[in-house]
This record gives C-alpha cells, sequence and structure tokens, in this order.
C-alpha cells in the first residue's frame, strides 16, 4: 500500500475487518486463513502487489484460550528454580572470590525457567523407554546444569567450590566438555554457532540410523537451546532450510531472547525476535513467540483499541532492556505513558504491580504450552523464541545491564538481594562468614521427592553421556591384500585406493552397514560415484523424479534409506553431519565407522573449529583429505593448493594424522583406526590425505607394519657401494620424486641413498616430545630416544626431506634426527599449472633434492662445491628466481 494513500472510507474497511472478526469467532482461525490466502492468491492475479512478511504480531504465539493446563506443582517447581538459581550463583561468585578464573552468572538466571519446565516434563533420560533426548545446552549456562546435579547428588560441594578448577583435584569443566567430563556433557556448545548447526545435524542423524534400521529413534528429540546473540554466527542460521527440507519434527530450538549480547543489545534499534521469526518462517519452520507472562494477558483483554499490541510491536530492544533495568515508574511513563489508551490500561495498578509484570521465557505456563506444542508438531522443525531477562533476579547487580555477562562474583549485600528476591533460607551470619554457601533441602524434602520423582519418570538425569557401543572385529590385513601386495603395471591414485578400501569395507556382513561415507558433492571427482547405485544417496523423500541418467551404470540413486551422505557444497554442514555419525557410539549405542573425503585445502581453515569440537566430543571416525599437497591437483590455483592442513589437524590433541603415498600404507593406517577406535574404544579420530595423481604402487616392504604407523619406516636400502652415502625421506605424492633422486644419485652422482617413507612427521614429533619429557622429569633413570632417533641411528651421511607441504611440517622433528638434516617443501602461494611445473616452481622435484643432497655432501666436506654446481647447471635451475615465498 503507498505510503500516501488515504482512506476515503474507513467505515467500508471497518465492515471488512468486523467480517473477518465474525469468521474467526463462528467457523474458527483455520477458515480465516484460507479466505485471507484466496485473497492474496486473487489479489496477485490482478497484478496487485502484496508485500510478504513472515511477522506475526509482537505477542504470544499461543493465545490464552488455548493454553492446556500447567501439569506439574508450580510451588514447588518454584522453590525448586529459587535454589538453583542461587546455587548457580554461589557456584561462580565462590570460584571467583579467591581467584579469577570467571564464569557466567546472568545467562542462566534468564534462561532457568527454559530448562527447568523442560527437566520436569519433557527431557527424557538415558533410562527411558523410547531412548534419551539429546539436549544441547548452552555453554554459559554450564553452572546451572552443575546445580541441579548437585541437587541430584551427582556433584558433590567440593566439585562445586572447584567450579573451573580441573587441573589439581576434582573441580568442573568450564562449559559443556565430553573430553573432560566424559559421563555427563555430550555436546561441546560454548563456540557459540556450532550448537545450532551440530543439533540440526544430529537430528537428522537421528532420522538415518532410523531409516537404516540401526536404531531406533521414533520417540526420541533434539533440544538445541541457544542465545539470540548466537543466532548471529553463519553457522547457526546456515542449516536452518536443511531442517525443514527433511522435515526434521524431531528437532526443537529454543532461543533464550534476552535481547543481550556479551556487551550490549542485541539489536538496540530493532526487534531481534522478530527478525528471528521472519528468518525461521520464512525457512519453514513452526514458530512459537513466548513474550508476555500470564501478567500481560487480563491487559491484553482490555486492550479493545489494539493500542497495547501496537505499543509491543513498535518499541525497540533496546528500550525493552531499559524497562527491566529501571523500575515500573519507569515502564509506566516510558511504555504505557505514549498512548493514553495503554496508559488507561494500567491505571489501576501499582508501579511494582507493573515492574511484576514477567516476560514469556519466565512463565512456566507459558513455556511449558510452548514446549508441548513443538512437541506435537508433525512434519516440521519447530523454534520457540522465548523473551527473557539478562540476570534475572539480579537486581542492581546485573539484571538487564550491559555489564551483566562480565559479573563474575557479588558483595555480601548482593548476596543478601538475592537470597531475599528468591527467598532462599540462608542468613546473615552465613552470608557474612562465607565463602557464600550453597543450599541443599533435605532429602524428605517436597521439593526433592518432586524433582526426584519428575526425572525418574523421564528416565533419569540429565546431562548424561555413555558409551555402551559393542565394540566391531578388526578385518585381518589380508582382507586388504589387494591394495597391500602392490598393483604391478596398473596405475592408480592414493584417492582410489581409498575407494577400494571402502568397497572391501561395505562387503563385510558385520563392519558394512557401519560404513558412513560422506561426501561434499565431489563423488565424482573422488571416483566414489559407485557407491551411488552399490548404497544409495540418503533422502528421506526417497527418489521422487526419474535421473537423467537412470541408463547409465552408475546413475544416481537416492533413497530414503540411502547409506551416502552427498551434502552438497556444504563443508561446514558435512563436518557437523559426520561428527553426528563419529559420536553415534554415545549418543545410540551403536558404533558407526564414518568416512568424510573432501578437498584437503577447503579443511581445517573451513571446518576448523568443528574439527576441535569433534576432538572435545571424542569423535571416532576418519576424515579423508582428498587431493592433498600444494603440487598434486593440476590447474586448479592457489586457493585449492593445502599445504598446511597436516600441521592445523596435529593442534587437535585426539587427532591422528597421515600422509600415505602407497595403497598398502592406506590400508595399514585405516585398519590400525578400525581396530583403535570401534575394537578397542579409543577416542582418537584420524586425518588422512588422499592424491588423485596415477602411478602403480609397490607391495609392502616387509616389517614396514609397525614403522607405518609411528610415522617412520625404511622403504629401501641401497644397495650400491659408493663413496657417499645420503639418507633421503619424504611422503605423499613428492616421496615419488624422492625415490626417483635417489635412482639419479646413484646412476649419475656415484651416490648412494637410503630412502625412508614418513608418513607422519607429527606422530614422530609427538613421540619426541613424550621421551624428552620422561627423560627431563627422571634424571636418574636411563635416557630413552625418541622412535625417530632410534630408527635413524647409524644410519651414513646427512638426512634430505622433501614433502608438499610448508617446510614447518617436516621441521617439527628436527631436534630429533641424529644428523645433519635439510628439508624441502612449499611455502608461499600456489599457482595454476601442471604437478612437474609446480614442482619446480616449489623447488621440491626429483632434481632438487639431488641438489639438495649433494650440497649437504658438500657442507660435510666430502665432494666439492663444483659438483653441486655442475648439478643445477645440467638440471637447468635458475639460481637467482625469486624464493616461492616472494613470487
Amino acid at each position: 500500500m503507498s505510503e500516501n494513500f488515504v482512506d476515503q472510507d474507513p467505515q467500508e474497511t471497518q465492515e471488512w475487518i468486523d467480517a473477518l472478526e465474525a469468521v474467526v469467532s463462528f467457523e474458527g482461525t483455520d477458515k480465516a486463513q484460507h479466505i485471507i490466502a484466496s485473497l492474496i492468491e486473487k489479489a496477485r492475479v490482478h497484478g496487485i502487489d502484496i508485500p510478504y512478511s513472515a511477522n506475526t504480531p509482537y505477542i504470544n504465539t499461543i493465545a490464552e484460550e488455548n493454553q492446556a493446563n500447567y501439569p506439574g506443582d508450580l510451588t514447588l517447581e518454584k522453590k525448586l528454580r529459587a535454589i538453583l538459581r542461587w546455587n548457580a550463583m554461589a557456584i561462580v561468585s565462590g570460584a571467583n572470590k579467591n581467584t579469577s578464573v570467571g564464569g557466567h552468572i546472568a545467562s542462566y538466571a534468564s534462561s532457568c525457567t527454559l530448562y527447568e519446565v523442560g527437566m520436569n516434563h519433557f527431557f527424557k533420560g538415558p533410562k527411558h523407554p523410547q531412548g534419551a533426548d539429546m539436549v544441547f545446552f548452552q555453554g554459559h549456562t554450564s553452572p546451572g546444569m552443575y546445580s541441579r546435579s548437585f541437587l541430584e547428588g551427582r556433584l558433590n560441594e567440593e566439585q562445586l567450590r572447584n567450579y573451573r578448577q580441573e587441573v589439581d583435584g576434582n573441580g568442573l569443566s568450564s562449559y559443556p566438555h565430553p573430553w573432560l567430563m566424559s559421563d555427563y556433557w555430550q555436546f561441546p556448545t560454548v563456540s557459540m554457532g556450532l550448537g545450532p548447526l551440530m543439533a540440526i545435524y544430529q537430528a537428522r542423524f537421528m532420522k538415518y540410523m532410523q531409516a537404516r534400521g540401526l536404531a531406533e529413534t521414533t520417540g526420541r528429540k533434539v533440544w538445541a537451546f541457544l542465545g539470540d546473540g548466537e543466532m548471529d554466527e553463519p553457522e547457526s542460521r546456515g542449516a536452518i532450510q536443511l531442517a525443514k527440507r527433511e522435515k526434521l519434527d524431531n528437532l526443537v530450538f529454543v532461543i533464550n531472547c534476552n535481547l543481550q549480547r556479551l556487551d550490549g543489545p542485541v539489536r538496540g534499534n530493532d526487534s531481534i525476535i522478530q527478525e528471528l521469526e521472519g528468518v525461521f518462517r520464512g525457512a519453514g519452520w513452526n514458530v512459537l513467540k513466548v513474550l508476555w507472562g500470564s501478567g500481560w494477558d487480563r491487559l491484553l483483554q482490555k486492550d479493545k483499541t489494539g493500542k497495547l499490541v501496537e505499543r509491543m510491536g513498535e518499541v525497540p530492544d533496546g528500550e525493552y532492556q531499559a524497562y527491566k533495568a529501571k523500575d515500573g515508574a519507569f515502564v509506566r511513563q516510558h511504555f504505557f505513558g505514549k498512548y493514553p489508551e495503554t496508559a488507561e490500561l494500567v491505571a489501576d495498578m501499582t508501579d511494582d504491580e507493573i515492574f511484576r509484570l514477567t516476560r514469556g521465557g519466565h512463565s512456566p505456563r507459558k513455556i511449558y504450552n510452548a514446549y508441548k506444542r513443538a512437541t506435537e508438531t508433525v512434519g516440521q522443525p519447530s523454534v520457540i523464541l522465548a523473551k527473557t531477562v539478562k540476570g534475572y533476579g539480579m537486581g542492581a547487580y546485573g539484571e538487564a545491564a550491559n555489564t551483566a555477562h562480565q559479573q563474575k562474583k557479588l558483595d555480601n549485600e548482593g548476596y543478601k538481594y538475592f537470597r531475599d528476591r528468591f527467598a532462599i533460607p540462608i542468613s546473615d551470619e552465613e552470608i557474612d562468614k562465607g565463602p557464600v554457601p550453597f543450599y541443599q533441602p533435605s532429602e524428605d524434602s517436597d521439593v526433592m521427592q518432586y524433582m526426584r520423582a519428575r526425572r525418574e519418570e523421564l528416565g533419569g538425569a540429565l546431562p548424561s553421556r555413555q558409551d555402551n557401543a559393542e565394540a566391531l572385529p578388526v578385518p585381518s590385513l589380508d582382507t586388504f591384500k589387494m591394495l597391500t601386495e602392490g598393483t604391478g603395471e596398473r596405475e592408480m591414485s592414493t584417492t582410489m585406493a581409498f575407494v577400494r578400501l571402502i568397497s572391501i569395507l561395505l562387503r563385510d556382513k558385520t563392519l558394512g552397514p557401519r560404513v558412513v561415507p560422506i561426501i561434499p558433492d565431489e563423488a565424482r571427482t573422488f571416483g566414489m560415484e559407485g557407491l551411488f547405485r552399490q548404497v544409495g544417496i540418503y533422502d528421506p523423500a526417497g527418489q521422487l523424479y526419474q535421473p537423467m541418467d537412470s541408463d547409465q551404470l552408475m546413475w544416481y540413486k537416492e533413497s530414503a534409506n540411502g547409506q551416502v551422505f552427498e551434502e552438497g557444497i556444504n563443508e561446514a554442514g558435512a563436518m557437523a553431519n559426520w561428527v553426528a555419525a563419529a559420536t553415534a557410539y554415545a549418543n545410540y549405542g551403536v558404533s558407526m565407522i564414518p568416512f568424510y573425503i573432501y578437498y584437503s585445502m577447503f579443511g581445517f581453515q573451513r571446518i576448523g573449529d568443528l574439527a576441535w569440537a569433534a576432538g572435545d566430543s571424542r569423535a571416532r571416525g576418519f576424515l579423508i583429505g582428498g587431493t592433498a599437497g600444494r603440487t598434486t591437483l593440476e590447474g586448479e590455483g592457489l586457493q585449492h593448493q593445502d599445504g598446511h592442513n597436516l600441521i592445523q589437524f596435529d593442534h587437535v590433541p585426539n587427532c591422528m594424522t597421515y600422509d600415505p603415498t602407497f595403497a598398502f600404507e592406506m590400508a595399514v593406517i585405516i585398519r590400525d583406526g578400525i581396530k583403535r577406535m570401534f575394537a578397542e574404544k579409543e577416542d582418537v579420530f584420524y586425518y588422512i590425505t588422499a592424491m588423485n595423481e596415477n602411478y602403480s604402487h609397490p607391495a609392502m616392504p616387509e616389517g614396514a607394519e609397525d614403522g607405518i604407523l609411528k610415522g617412520l619406516y625404511k622403504f629401501k636400502d641401497s644397495s650400491a657401494k659408493h663413496k657417499n652415502k645420503v639418507q633421503l625421506m619424504g611422503s605423499g605424492t613428492i616421496f615419488r620424486e624422492v625415490i626417483a633422486a635417489a635412482e639419479m644419485l646413484e646412476s649419475e652422482w656415484d651416490v648412494a641413498a637410503d630412502i625412508w617413507g614418513v608418513p607422519s612427521f607429527n606422530l614422530l614429533r609427538r613421540d619426541g616430545m613424550e621421551v624428552t619429557r620422561w627423560n627431563t622429569l627422571h634424571p636418574k633413570e636411563t635416557a630413552k630416544k625418541p622412535y625417530v632417533t632410534e630408527t635413524l641411528e647409524g644410519s651414513e651421511g646427512p638426512f634430505i626431506v622433501a614433502t608438499d607441504y610448508i617446510r614447518d611440517y617436516p621441521e617439527r622433528i628436527r631436534q630429533y634426527v641424529p644428523g645433519e638434516y635439510y628439508v624441502l617443501g612449499t611455502d608461499g602461494f600456489g599457482r595454476s599449472d601442471t604437478r612437474e611445473q609446480l614442482r619446480k616452481f616449489f623447488e621440491v622435484n626429483r632434481y632438487y633434492v639431488v641438489v639438495s643432497a649433494l650440497k649437504s655432501l658438500a657442507d660435510a666436506g666430502t665432494i666439492k662445491a663444483d659438483v653441486v654446481a655442475k648439478a643445477i647447471e645440467k638440471y637447468g635451475i635458475d639460481s637467482d628466481k625469486p624464493f616461492p615465498t616472494h613470487a
């Protein structure tokens, strides 16, 4: 409608409005919705532009007359919430009394009711017949969960006193960390944005497990508790369309809309709730707004002019924050006082009564009805937008203040205010004496009995993490003999070796159903399209179309019980899905074996936060970095060339990293991973590189298996008898250049060369650090030797190493190598060209290996510098070209 439009017949307009009211009154809202939708459709036929809006008025979605009765004891639950808020505050304040370990009081204070309605009436525990719900607890609210577990007897006072003090004793983790509290927390969520993303893919994986007959999940839900400020993270909103597309009605987002970020308003000049409603409704979610507590119902009923609803919708969030930071007189003047009609609504109320009008997120009745509606919704995910006050109950000590998030402790007057606000039976003397006392009612008290009865009925305490999965059998190495015995004249890439290995595993009757291939729209690049036909692509809708390639051998086959996840161009989503599969042993009691293969360059720097969360989650599975290395991928250029991900993945302490060159290395490493992760239940995961360069693969050298797994093995002894000798080392595709260089040194320069495969410089470094530490702390014991030192000791000549990665990667073992050590690598930006040209540019090809070997001998004084100069001239090396990092 034009801004300049003037209604010439307001009476007619009112008649249309009255007609709509009559339809609603006599035929219901569904009929009214049908009429409005029909009118809009007809208007668009006539070319009338009807602007789309996904927003509803700024009021509760569920009207008072449509509310179900609350099933719990409101009085006892109020007492319980008061105790939980007090103890959560005491945990953080007490820890910071004599330390500076930090923590958060305000977040749980605002969301306590959101959690407690769920704990008392919705969240199913591990002993529930339908199985446990999965709850992604907001990271900053962890003190509230500890507070409840203290009342339940799961945590003791010593642990609460040692909040955020874990090193020397019986302490508690700052945030949800499964690595640190492995039988308690399920999901790491404090890296904001990961919780929403992982929750969506967990809900999807839950459906996958059901569809494939691997777990019964029909009655289970995934609940994700999020902050309104957190929803600005791209990951928070990045997969919400997937949730609608796959009809994840087992998923509920609960967004705590306290209108504040860490430093101030989320949307000071706007409304974050209306923004989020538009986003989620537009994406097809069931949106439930819980904005106003029960006290507002009477005012809304009195609002015959609509001015109250109008006023509610026009106030920006910055003002709503101020209303709760001030007092009732301020609210009367600045909120209700704008219009005579709204001022009249509260004329009979005192300022205190006005200030006690609560927001919906603090009303158990309103929250219960929203949860009930969400859990009964079929075919859609649900999001609950619950309006709360940050620091609820803290008064002048942080309630609705911009500083609320930084509030770590209170003074004694603050404790007394908090105590009085929530009627906690603790005396002034106890507070003054210190430390801040916890409160625990007697075991036979009504509130304790009620709390335990509710959780018992719902299946036991939460949060809870359990590993009840059975150990899986380990295939013998003979199972992969087509890979370990060499390929003869046939050429293939390590990526194809991986594909063949996957095919072998899929044929295994026990392991096959547990294999979860995950591919981000690169299956044909990696030669994995055969899996489409073999096991199908998972899609809950099945295949509703005739594929254009259905007449071909490897046609694109989607299936409701398909095994492959073909994720599209979405590394973050694929990684979140991998984490869900890699933690299935703890969340479903069923071990799954996920393999996620992707372009290695789009690895850690794109999904690094999720990789770290995987480590925290005790994930078990394989990440395959395809087209790894800076020179392996022809023609693609800078942004596709990976020279650093092996170092980055090594930063995750429980990630095992390998850079195999040959099929036998790939087979040995993956078999060992299955053994460690799924038979011995070790909480590690693997990052393994794979390349797309084709070449023949030799048989595995005898006795090499143990060295491959440790990171270093003898590939070939030099049989030549020459005056000079060197030791050549390498990994990945450049290891083949090293092998070629050894032949050149012997045939052209009269230098013998032993050849060493180094599938993992990272594991060698870890071993070296561990041994060095042991020796330092055991000065009277016989010193141990790092594996690399012990293995290379006695080898004649200097050591020359070349890889397809930055020099920092092989440099990591320099201090453990027993001799002079020369490193070649691929530092700098990439280029678009052939492999041969790229290896020349980065100076890692066979010619540079030969020159480096000769230079090392010249440095040792065993050959003349003239020999090195002759080699440089012979191979056409430009001695004056810029260093690759500057080119």
